[in-house]
């Protein structure tokens, strides 16, 4: 696993599916940006990184840290 780099959840680009992202890396392939959230928030968690959410036109929908400077949930952009 690549440690110090964002987690990202993207559009796959064809019709359906989302992707978890990591240096470059596809993780895993979901159905709905939901479950592809819930498992990308594993990883960055596990990780100590910033989970970045993309909306379907590849536009950064929000941002959440599980990095060291607080728990509580980040902004949405």
């Amino acid at each position: 696993m690549t440690k110090g780099t964002d987690v990202h959840v993207v559009g796959t680009g064809v019709c359906f599916g989302w992707k978890v992202t990591q240096g470059g890396r596809t993780l895993s392939h979901h159905l709905t940006q939901r479950t592809a959230v819930k498992a990308a928030t594993r990883v960055a968690r596990r990780n100590c990184v910033e989970l970045v959410t993309h909306s379907r036109n590849g536009r950064i929908q929000s941002t959440d840290s599980f990095g060291d400077e607080s728990s509580a949930r980040d902004d949405e952009r």
